[in-house]
């Protein structure tokens, strides 16, 4: 039987490579999505601002896989700065959780199988991602 430092440790190992999948999604984004043709349409720099924003944004998803993969002891253990850094990740993850559920309008999302079986994937994934770093912020208050 598996016990709960266990099970965190797997999700924390899978958590940090489920970062890395986001990736392979994100560089489908600006392709799939038509990003060339929409961005056309802003002044320059609004369209420069977008891609500051896919930028950093990917570089944060990046770092988040890295920053598991590597603190993996240190969430376990409970460190302060290692708690700190999953109950951000867990904020930002949930966030956009919420995101999704509340301020888009699913009608506007493309049509097409692969984009809902992509879409539902990947809120599987992000649910997945919060869960896993509120249990770090919880294992450190019980264990």
């Amino acid at each position: 039987m598996i016990n709960f430092q266990q099970w965190l440790s797997l999700a924390l190992w899978l958590a940090g490579i489920g970062h890395f999948c986001i990736l392979f999604a994100s560089f489908q984004v600006p392709s799939r999505l038509g990003w060339k043709e929409d961005l056309a349409q802003l002044t320059s720099f609004n369209r420069k601002l977008m891609w500051v924003y896919a930028g950093t944004t990917l570089i944060t998803i990046i770092a988040f896989g890295i920053l598991t993969l590597y603190l993996h002891h240190e969430f376990l253990i409970g460190d302060r700065a290692a708690v700190a850094l999953a109950t951000f990740i867990a904020i930002f993850w949930s966030m956009r959780v919420v995101i999704d559920f509340v301020y888009f309008n699913h009608a506007d999302w493309p049509i097409g199988l692969s984009f809902v079986v992509g879409h539902f994937l990947l809120t599987a994934l992000f649910i997945a991602l919060a869960v896993t770093y509120w249990s770090v912020l919880i294992w450190s208050f019980v264990k």
